[in-house]
């Protein structure tokens, strides 16, 4: 399911205070990146070009967020949730990667990097020093799982 809200190719307007884009993806890392790909493309078409700035960070952010849904929120046979918004008033793109795994809750805010050597573990050190602020939240559509969102300052 893909619901968008935006101002399509229409001169002379101003444009909508907040655009939306959301979809579901297969929790898998095929899945993660089509969502990191499409979020790229989707904030191209709002007018941040993909070599910008904020298209680069919010893809990262996307792309780390949706492989965390992937590798520690999955549950088979479930799909993973991005839901990313621009607001235009506040100046501000916020993502939102839902999944469906709760019992597995990220830890707080990372105290300090891994070791050098270490395979994974920096992905929310990422985003904590990208995101203007990240949050994990419970679902609230009433479903198993939990929300992992990130806000980015246009």
């Amino acid at each position: 399911m893909t619901t968008e809200t935006h101002s399509s190719g229409e001169t002379g307007r101003l444009p909508l205070p907040l655009r939306e884009f959301r979809m579901s993806f297969t929790s898998t890392p095929r899945g993660a990146r089509l969502a990191r790909r499409l979020a790229s493309h989707r904030l191209d078409a709002w007018g941040h070009p993909y070599d910008s700035d904020l298209n680069t960070t919010v893809t990262l952010i996307v792309g780390e967020l949706t492989a965390n849904a992937v590798t520690h929120g999955r549950v088979p046979g479930r799909d993973f949730r991005l839901c990313l918004s621009l607001d235009v008033v506040e100046r501000l793109v916020r993502v939102e990667v839902t999944d469906t795994r709760d019992e597995r809750m990220p830890p707080g805010p990372p105290s300090a990097l891994p070791e050098p050597d270490a395979e994974s573990g920096r992905g929310l050190c990422l985003v904590a020093a990208l995101a203007s602020r990240w949050a994990v939240l419970p679902r609230t559509d009433g479903g198993p799982g939990k929300t992992v969102c990130a806000e980015v300052a246009v």
